[in-house]
């Protein structure tokens, strides 16, 4: 372990003129713990009595602006708007020149809102921790949330210190060293395997993952499954726009036909847009689109009543969309993936699309399944291949005609070879 290693360089961003004593007191725990802070002043009003190394004038500089300017600016929500974009600028920056292993970042809802931002600007890996009023709550929408955020409950922090409250700082401070003491960023690229990004909803309702994975691993290939249950789905599409894969099997759609549906298990708006962004060859299929999501702990919504529904576990269940829904999602799988700027293979198994549509299972509804198929078959246009499969999703017949695909992409040079 190298020096730097043994004394990571935590971003430590807060608004010194109200939280001053919060942000003493972290650093205090941050050097006590190793580690070294680079204060960020985010806040808008007096300097504050915490020692800071970038000031709110420079974060406003890399915003573009003035501090008076941001000050002037509106309001409270428009100044630390202009701010978050300051200090997310800066971070990328910092990072990129190696001058910070993580970030901690502390606030209530303003604070809150502005570290979102400036831990989006922050690649998968970088540890990146939030304290905060406002952890968990509903009020935050999921794709203000990156993928591998750590966020910690400030109770009794809204003002001032207490032991209540400094306990959590505490714990947030060990966290980030933590963290960063045993951070592994994703090594893509050089001598690693070409990395296929693939989606799934579990193994019990998509099942396919269990065939493919190892056989494109025995192709020379790294895979990585995300669980698509809104929080997989913003990474994988993160790091899809990002072009970190040498191609994808986003085979699990259900996210965006929950987004569609207005169910909150959603990755947000751009959900199988990443890969076609950035030229990714992509194999799709429409899996569990048939569904939308609820909390299982709740009512089921008033659109889904009447409809069949499956309780997966005490957190979710799903229940079947109505045809109109499913045309709909039809409609934007077409649209998404004839926006793509690389090769687009849609494979469309006719006998289903997840476990529990087949005959017997509980949202088994074949006037739904052909009002879905019927729709996709004319949404697909430009570019985008159409593959037909007599065969469940979940059928061996699915997987080989993925994997043929697959290679005819790595033979025409599409996709890069595996290595041993």
């Amino acid at each position: 372990m190298n020096t730097v290693a043994r004394s990571p360089l935590i971003l430590l961003a807060g608004t010194a003129d109200t939280k001053s004593d919060e942000i003493v007191f972290l650093q205090e725990r941050l050097r006590a713990l190793g580690a070294q802070p680079l204060t960020m002043d985010v806040g808008v009003l007096a300097a504050g009595h915490a020692p800071v190394d970038i000031a709110n004038r420079a974060v406003a500089a890399a915003a573009g602006t003035t501090l008076e300017a941001v000050i002037a600016s509106g309001d409270e929500n428009s100044a630390m708007t202009l701010m978050a974009q300051g200090a997310a600028t800066l971070a990328a920056q910092l990072h990129a020149d190696g001058r910070i292993h993580g970030l901690l970042a502390l606030g209530g809802s303003m604070g809150t809102d502005l570290a979102f931002d400036v831990a989006a600007a922050l690649p998968l890996g970088v540890p990146k921790v939030v304290v905060s009023t406002i952890a968990y709550s509903h009020l935050i929408p999921p794709e203000r949330i990156t993928p591998d955020l750590i966020m910690v409950l400030w109770a009794g922090g809204l003002y001032g210190l207490n032991s209540l409250c400094k306990s959590a700082l505490a714990q947030a401070a060990g966290a980030a060293v933590g963290a960063a003491l045993a951070a592994e960023p994703p090594r893509i690229g050089g001598t690693q395997r070409p990395l296929v990004g693939m989606t799934s909803l579990g193994k019990s309702c998509l099942a396919y993952m269990v065939r493919l994975k190892p056989a494109l691993e025995a192709r020379g290939y790294e895979v990585a499954v995300f669980h698509t249950t809104g929080m997989g789905g913003r990474a994988f599409e993160a790091l899809a726009r990002a072009g970190r894969f040498c191609a994808v099997m986003d085979f699990s759609l259900q996210e965006l036909a929950n987004h569609l549906g207005g169910s909150v298990v959603t990755s947000g708006p751009d959900r199988l847009t990443g890969a076609g962004a950035s030229g990714t060859p992509q194999l799709v299929a429409p899996g569990a689109v048939d569904m939308v999501d609820f909390p299982a702990w709740q009512p089921v919504p008033a659109a889904l009543e009447g409809r069949a529904v499956h309780v997966h576990n005490r957190l979710i269940a799903s229940a079947t969309s109505a045809p109109p829904l499913r045309r709909h999602v039809a409609h934007e799988i077409g649209a998404r993936l004839a926006a793509a700027t690389g090769p687009v293979t849609l494979l469309l198994p006719t006998r289903g699309i997840e476990q529990w549509d087949q005959p017997g299972q509980p949202l088994h509804d074949p006037e739904g399944l052909a009002a879905f198929l019927g729709a996709m078959r004319s949404a697909v246009t430009g570019r985008t291949v159409l593959v037909e499969l007599d065969a469940h999703i979940n059928d061996e017949a699915f997987c080989t005609a993925a994997l043929a695909q697959f290679d005819r992409w790595v033979a025409e040079g599409a996709v890069p070879p595996g290595r041993p």
